[in-house]
């Protein structure tokens, strides 16, 4: 599997619609609660990164990923402590999704724990990709200039970032034989993805919607 199939895969997705609507007021809180919704860390003091772990008091599933593979996540931590939260599992769930990669289960638990719905299907369905093909993951993955705004009263988050996977590439995994590419604007992505509160747990954000958009040329700069 080439690097920017998943950027393709992403593209399809039927999750944008719905997304977008809800972040402009165009729905209420239950709009976005519909089916339709779809490392570790290396940064800087002056640009905290989120926490893998979360909150000590709640149960969180193992997002840990192999040594030759790291997540960079470049985001100011906020103020606020709901969206500083939100952030936080907002990179897990990212996390977890290459976890499951790298476990090569299309039904690990760690994705399952951060997202739901549409989410949750659309790392499903990335994860069965890469199984199904052999690859697994490897190298640098950044990501970085992310905004948050509330929506539908406040009860969810619109968490947008840019990602830069120049150096993110594919593995097979019986070889080990990289897939090097090239950078080049295939290599920069913009995330959008709608957080709410789990239904198990306040204090855990799962990924309820997520648009994934490739060759995006204000990630570049």
């Amino acid at each position: 599997m080439a690097r920017t199939a998943l950027t393709m895969t992403a593209a399809t997705l039927t999750a944008t619609a719905a997304l977008l609507l809800t972040a402009c007021g165009g729905g209420d809180d239950d709009s976005s609660q519909d089916d339709i919704k779809g490392a570790e860390t290396s940064t800087s003091s002056a640009t905290p990164s989120p926490s893998a772990s979360g909150s000590s008091d709640v149960d969180r599933p193992d997002v840990s990923l192999p040594e030759d593979l790291k997540l960079v996540f470049d985001f100011e931590k906020p103020s606020d402590a709901e969206q500083a939260a939100a952030l936080d599992d907002a990179a897990n769930y990212i996390r977890a999704l290459d976890h499951g990669i790298a476990q090569q289960d299309p039904n690990d638990p760690a994705y399952q724990f951060y997202s739901t719905g549409g989410a949750a299907k659309y790392a499903k369905s990335q994860i069965e990709a890469w199984v199904k093909d052999g690859w697994t993951v490897t190298g640098n993955d950044r990501y970085f200039n992310a905004s948050i705004d509330p929506v539908g009263e406040g009860k969810s988050t619109l968490i947008t970032f840019c990602r830069n996977q120049a150096k993110f590439y594919s593995k097979k995994v019986k070889t080990g034989k990289v897939n090097y590419t090239d950078e080049n604007l295939d290599s920069y992505q913009k995330f959008s993805l709608l957080m709410s509160p789990s239904e198990q747990s306040a204090k855990v954000w799962q990924a309820r919607q997520i648009e994934v958009q490739g060759r995006v040329k204000e990630c570049q700069g």
